[in-house]
């Protein structure tokens, strides 16, 4: 199954799957998992920058202790293996990013036409939903994360839908 592209001017997708919750998901995902990859990228290259400036001062700070913490393959040992650290991070984070969006999107829009109404009700459960697809993404899921996940990804959800409406 092959996606038709189009021109994206006119408000559409960028790709025609042929049903209209499959291009929604697909779209989310791709807009959500692009600006994961520049939010790890920058993130990443910030850190970098501020490791070394910490490193030419002689101080160690909590930033570059951070920075073992937040991508432990970035140890320093070689260039190329940090390269391929900091892509595994940004791939990693990419498809969290896209998975959250493409899962929040389809369950909206699924919600949506079979109970026909778009309310706060179906932000909840797709949020939660969302929420506990983001926890098993994470390295070590717990059931307390998996319940934070879910609780927090309802409350979000639900407060965006009704200050949509709002203002």
């Amino acid at each position: 199954m092959g996606g038709k592209c189009f021109d994206n001017s006119g408000g559409g997708f960028l790709y025609d799957f042929g049903h209209p919750l499959v291009n929604r998901v697909a779209d989310s995902f791709v807009k959500a998992a692009g600006i994961g990859a520049l939010q790890s990228a920058s993130r990443e290259a910030y850190v970098t920058v501020a490791g070394s400036l910490d490193l030419n001062s002689g101080a160690s700070s909590e930033l570059s202790n951070g920075r073992n913490k937040s991508f432990t393959g970035l140890t320093g040992a070689t260039n190329k293996e940090s390269l391929e650290a900091m892509v595994k991070s940004v791939g990693k984070e990419s498809m969290q990013w896209g998975l959250a969006a493409g899962v929040y999107s389809g369950l909206t829009y699924g919600l949506k036409e079979a109970r026909g109404a778009h309310d706060w009700k179906n932000s909840a459960v797709a949020g939660a939903m969302t929420g506990v697809a983001v926890a098993l993404t994470s390295d070590k899921p717990s059931h307390e994360h998996i319940v934070q996940y879910a609780i927090t990804g309802a409350a979000v959800s639900t407060a965006a839908n009704i200050f949509a409406g709002i203002f």
